[in-house]
């Protein structure tokens, strides 16, 4: 019985510990974490299970890494204030994936950011066509921060070709084939498939961006 006394009491008192080193942290959206806040999160859960568990050891010693965590943690977040260079060593730094129009897929490759992760990012905010960005930025929370251009067109956009390579389930969507694909491009000027980047549909007009070399 009292060894359920014990953990219980150490359930509580890691619980309020636990909550009172994340409001000392400061106040921030799950999905705005950065690398390391995820990493001392972590590792104080990791720690709070040991401390749990282990309950015929003494509790303070095992709680000593959480107070170091901690301090560490508001340490870096004081010095980040003060030093860009360090918020931008800890943290990263927001990158834009398209400029003026145009995608940067050096950029998405840096961030092993994909075009589904940027099409489903652009539908979460009710766009529904890369023709009318204007720039989008993927912030260090992941976010992506977009600002579209003076006019949004309603329809969804169709993605027909993802790196080089033909869509043909979408084709199929919108009832074309791939040879009617390839002769409208060609009459664009495009000829070879494998040097378009991505290409999308909506309402008879294409979005074509090429792959950068």
């Amino acid at each position: 019985m009292d060894q359920y006394l014990i953990i219980l009491f150490r359930t509580i008192l890691i619980y309020f510990l636990i909550v009172l080193i994340f409001r000392m942290m400061g106040k921030r959206e799950i999905g705005e974490l950065s690398i390391l806040d995820l990493v001392v999160f972590i590792m104080i859960a990791e720690i709070a299970v040991v401390a749990i568990e282990d309950y015929k050891d003494p509790i303070l010693p095992t709680l000593f890494p959480m107070f170091i965590l901690l301090a560490i943690q508001v340490l870096l977040a004081f010095f980040s204030l003060k030093s860009k260079k360090m918020r931008d060593f800890i943290e990263g730094e927001p990158t834009l994936i398209i400029k003026n129009g145009k995608i940067d897929e050096k950029a998405m490759r840096s961030q092993r950011y994909n075009y589904d992760d940027l099409l489903i990012q652009l539908r979460e905010k009710n766009i529904r066509n890369i023709a009318d960005v204007e720039f989008a930025i993927l912030e260090t929370s992941g976010k992506l921060s977009v600002f579209e251009k003076e006019e949004n067109k309603s329809s969804i956009t169709i993605p027909l070709i993802m790196d080089g390579i033909i869509q043909e389930s979408n084709l199929d969507r919108i009832g074309k084939t791939n040879l009617w694909l390839r002769q409208q491009l060609k009459d664009r000027g495009y000829v070879n498939i494998k040097n378009i980047s991505f290409c999308s549909y909506q309402e008879g007009e294409f979005y074509i961006d090429l792959i950068d070399h």
